[in-house]
Protein backbone atom coordinates (compact mmCIF):
# COMPACT_ATOMS: atom_id res chain seq x y z
CA UNK A 1 0.00 0.00 0.00
CA UNK A 2 2.87 2.38 0.83
CA UNK A 3 4.04 2.39 -2.79
CA UNK A 4 0.53 3.36 -3.92
CA UNK A 5 0.66 6.71 -2.14
CA UNK A 6 1.86 9.62 -4.24
CA UNK A 7 4.94 11.31 -2.79
CA UNK A 8 4.90 15.05 -3.30
CA UNK A 9 7.34 17.78 -2.30
CA UNK A 10 5.92 21.26 -1.71
CA UNK A 11 7.89 24.44 -1.11
CA UNK A 12 5.83 27.34 0.20
CA UNK A 13 6.50 31.00 0.89
CA UNK A 14 4.62 34.15 1.75
CA UNK A 15 5.72 37.75 1.36
CA UNK A 16 4.44 41.19 2.16
CA UNK A 17 5.25 44.71 1.00
CA UNK A 18 4.46 46.52 4.21
CA UNK A 19 3.14 44.46 7.11
CA UNK A 20 0.22 44.83 6.75
CA UNK A 21 0.32 45.66 3.08
CA UNK A 22 0.26 44.02 -0.32
CA UNK A 23 0.81 40.30 0.13
CA UNK A 24 1.73 37.40 -2.08
CA UNK A 25 2.04 33.66 -1.62
CA UNK A 26 3.69 30.99 -3.71
CA UNK A 27 3.83 27.21 -3.74
CA UNK A 28 6.10 25.01 -5.83
CA UNK A 29 4.95 21.39 -6.10
CA UNK A 30 7.06 18.49 -7.33
CA UNK A 31 5.72 15.02 -8.12
CA UNK A 32 7.92 12.59 -10.04
CA UNK A 33 8.85 14.55 -13.19
CA UNK A 34 5.99 17.04 -12.80
CA UNK A 35 6.47 20.56 -11.48
CA UNK A 36 3.66 22.99 -10.73
CA UNK A 37 3.87 26.61 -9.64
CA UNK A 38 0.89 28.37 -8.08
CA UNK A 39 0.58 31.80 -6.50
CA UNK A 40 -1.85 34.48 -5.49
CA UNK A 41 -2.15 37.78 -3.68
CA UNK A 42 -4.17 39.91 -1.29
CA UNK A 43 -4.23 43.68 -1.15
CA UNK A 44 -4.15 44.24 2.61
CA UNK A 45 -2.66 41.39 4.59
CA UNK A 46 0.31 40.25 6.67
CA UNK A 47 3.34 38.11 6.02
CA UNK A 48 2.09 35.38 8.38
CA UNK A 49 -1.27 35.20 6.60
CA UNK A 50 0.55 34.76 3.29
CA UNK A 51 2.73 31.96 4.74
CA UNK A 52 -0.45 30.17 5.83
CA UNK A 53 -2.18 30.74 2.47
CA UNK A 54 0.82 29.27 0.63
CA UNK A 55 0.59 26.04 2.62
CA UNK A 56 -3.21 25.86 2.32
CA UNK A 57 -3.22 26.46 -1.43
CA UNK A 58 -0.31 24.07 -2.01
CA UNK A 59 -2.08 21.26 -0.15
CA UNK A 60 -5.45 22.04 -1.73
CA UNK A 61 -3.85 21.71 -5.19
CA UNK A 62 -3.43 17.97 -4.51
CA UNK A 63 -6.33 15.94 -5.87
CA UNK A 64 -5.80 12.72 -3.87
CA UNK A 65 -4.20 11.70 -0.57
CA UNK A 66 -0.44 12.11 -0.71
CA UNK A 67 2.65 11.70 1.38
CA UNK A 68 3.90 15.29 1.47
CA UNK A 69 7.28 16.74 2.35
CA UNK A 70 6.41 20.40 2.90
CA UNK A 71 9.23 22.94 3.17
CA UNK A 72 8.70 26.43 4.60
CA UNK A 73 11.01 29.17 5.81
CA UNK A 74 8.33 30.26 8.31
CA UNK A 75 8.89 29.16 11.92
CA UNK A 76 5.40 30.57 12.62
CA UNK A 77 3.82 28.15 10.14
CA UNK A 78 5.89 25.12 11.10
CA UNK A 79 5.61 25.55 14.88
CA UNK A 80 1.97 26.60 14.63
CA UNK A 81 0.89 23.44 12.83
CA UNK A 82 3.24 21.01 14.62
CA UNK A 83 3.26 22.38 18.20
CA UNK A 84 0.78 25.12 19.05
CA UNK A 85 -2.43 24.22 17.21
CA UNK A 86 -3.31 21.28 19.47
CA UNK A 87 -3.58 23.55 22.52
CA UNK A 88 -5.24 26.34 20.55
CA UNK A 89 -8.03 23.95 19.59
CA UNK A 90 -8.29 22.58 23.14
CA UNK A 91 -8.46 26.13 24.53
CA UNK A 92 -11.19 27.27 22.12
CA UNK A 93 -8.71 29.13 19.89
CA UNK A 94 -7.11 31.08 22.72
CA UNK A 95 -3.32 31.31 22.99
CA UNK A 96 -1.23 30.88 26.14
CA UNK A 97 -2.06 34.49 27.10
CA UNK A 98 -5.81 33.74 26.84
CA UNK A 99 -6.08 35.98 23.79
CA UNK A 100 -7.76 35.04 20.51
CA UNK A 101 -5.36 33.18 18.21
CA UNK A 102 -4.30 35.41 15.32
CA UNK A 103 -5.24 34.16 11.85
CA UNK A 104 -7.69 31.63 13.33
CA UNK A 105 -9.64 31.53 10.04
CA UNK A 106 -6.56 30.37 8.13
CA UNK A 107 -5.42 27.92 10.80
CA UNK A 108 -8.84 26.27 10.54
CA UNK A 109 -8.52 26.12 6.74
CA UNK A 110 -5.03 24.63 7.11
CA UNK A 111 -6.36 21.94 9.45
CA UNK A 112 -8.93 21.06 6.80
CA UNK A 113 -6.26 20.99 4.06
CA UNK A 114 -3.96 18.61 6.00
CA UNK A 115 -6.65 16.04 6.82
CA UNK A 116 -6.25 13.69 3.88
CA UNK A 117 -2.45 13.79 3.67
CA UNK A 118 0.54 12.46 5.56
CA UNK A 119 2.70 15.55 5.97
CA UNK A 120 6.24 16.01 7.16
CA UNK A 121 6.77 19.69 7.98
CA UNK A 122 10.30 20.97 7.36
CA UNK A 123 11.87 24.35 8.04
CA UNK A 124 14.49 25.72 5.66
CA UNK A 125 16.45 28.91 6.07
CA UNK A 126 15.13 31.49 3.60
CA UNK A 127 17.32 33.22 1.03
CA UNK A 128 20.10 30.65 1.41
CA UNK A 129 20.10 29.20 -2.09
CA UNK A 130 17.63 26.33 -1.57
CA UNK A 131 16.23 26.07 -5.10
CA UNK A 132 12.67 25.13 -4.13
CA UNK A 133 12.49 27.86 -1.49
CA UNK A 134 13.89 30.43 -3.92
CA UNK A 135 11.24 29.50 -6.51
CA UNK A 136 8.43 29.78 -3.93
CA UNK A 137 9.84 33.13 -2.77
CA UNK A 138 9.95 34.42 -6.34
CA UNK A 139 6.33 33.33 -6.91
CA UNK A 140 5.26 35.19 -3.75
CA UNK A 141 7.14 38.40 -4.61
CA UNK A 142 5.86 38.33 -8.21
CA UNK A 143 2.32 37.98 -6.85
CA UNK A 144 2.84 41.20 -4.86
CA UNK A 145 3.67 42.99 -8.12
CA UNK A 146 0.42 41.66 -9.61
CA UNK A 147 -1.44 42.90 -6.53
CA UNK A 148 -0.03 46.40 -6.97
CA UNK A 149 -0.84 46.45 -10.69
CA UNK A 150 -4.37 45.08 -10.25
CA UNK A 151 -5.50 47.07 -7.21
Amino acid sequence: MESMINKVIIYTDGACSGNPGYGGWGAYLLYEDNKKKISGYELNTTNNRMELRAAIEGLNALKRPCKVMLYTDSVYLKDGITKWIINWEKNNWKNANKKEVKNKDLWIKLLEAVKMHQIEWNWVKGHEGNEGNEIADKLATQAILHAKINQ
